[in-house]
């Protein structure tokens, strides 16, 4: 069962019939995030390869010293109730993390840090990306605390989930384009589509600034750590959707759209049958899209089974 599923069921659990309760909800489920933060630098570079092939593969990261980030980390917690109505300490949580964790991390550069991260010395040893650290930090907390799921933003445009599946993880890419719509299905009258659409079946639209969230799942690779080529994924991401629809009306400018409604919905429909196929190619899977059209509305796609 996925991080998503257990979501879901806790909450349901979380709905026991009152009669059956124990004092302080002793017994019944939840899942409890902590949170951390801690500030490093990483840089990418394989001793194998020579000096061209670590700009190709890497890019800027390849350039030394290196460059920094300032990390956030999500700690997901599962667990019922004690008897003093709390799934764990949340002291004895922030405790762990920080020795496990942020102690030993921030402020440093992560290449010089856990063995894992040391690919001079050690052939079994990556490049410390998002996913990987990401990994690292599960094997040191797991131990100490019941993980559901552990998220690692790297930035505001950036993150990474593990669920604890292997050498599986997932990776999210944010960005952004802006565009005109209108909300109007061409076999109705223009009467009949204000009273399903209302002001967006106006004859001349209306724009938005959409964010967009792509998120991939892969194996992460056992000596570049990564899960796909993050360059790749950014430039078809680029190409085949924001270049295509940024600045333009959909309905008019993107042939899709010509007899198809452009609607949240088939915006990130179209958009994920658009990547399904080119993300394949460079190694991942396409796991979700997420379309945000308004601070009021947005919408969720899912190309396999729901897992983050």
């Amino acid at each position: 069962m996925g991080f998503r599923a257990l979501t879901v069921a806790a909450q349901v659990n979380g709905h026991a019939a009152t009669a059956d309760l124990a004092p302080h909800g002793q017994g019944r489920a939840c899942v409890i995030t902590r949170r951390a933060c801690f500030s490093a630098s990483h840089h990418y570079w394989l001793p194998e390869l020579d000096g061209a092939e670590n700009k190709r593969r890497f890019g800027p990261c390849s350039q030394a010293p290196g460059h920094g980030h300032n990390y956030e980390l999500i700690v997901f917690m599962e667990g019922v109730l004690d008897a003093d109505g709390m799934v764990l300490n949340l002291s004895e949580v922030k405790h762990a993390i920080r020795a496990e964790v942020t102690d030993p991390l921030d402020f440093h550069c992560l290449n010089n840090t856990w063995p894992e991260f040391a690919v001079e010395q050690r052939a079994e040893a990556a490049l410390p990306t998002t996913e990987w650290l990401l990994h690292a930090i599960w094997q040191r907390l797991q131990p100490l605390l019941p993980l559901k799921a552990l998220r690692l933003y790297e930035q505001p445009t950036l993150w990474a989930d593990y669920l604890g599946n292997a050498m599986e993880a997932f990776l999210t890419i944010r960005t952004h384009f802006s565009a005109a719509h209108r909300l109007a299905r061409p076999e109705l009258s223009q009467q009949e589509n204000e009273q399903i659409y209302g002001k967006c079946a106006r004859p001349h639209g209306h724009g938005h600034n959409y964010f967009l969230e792509v998120t991939v799942r892969g194996q992460i690779d056992a000596r570049t750590g990564m899960v796909c080529d993050l360059a790749a994924l950014q430039k078809l991401v680029q190409d085949l959707v924001v270049e295509p629809f940024d600045h333009t009306f959909l309905n008019k400018d993107v042939p899709f759209f010509l007899d198809c409604v452009p609607t949240a919905e088939n915006i990130a429909l179209h958009i994920s049958d658009r990547l399904n196929q080119p993300i394949a190619a460079i190694g991942a899977a396409l796991h979700k899209i997420h379309l945000q059209e308004s601070p009021n509305n947005a919408a969720v796609i899912y190309a396999e089974a729901a897992l983050v």
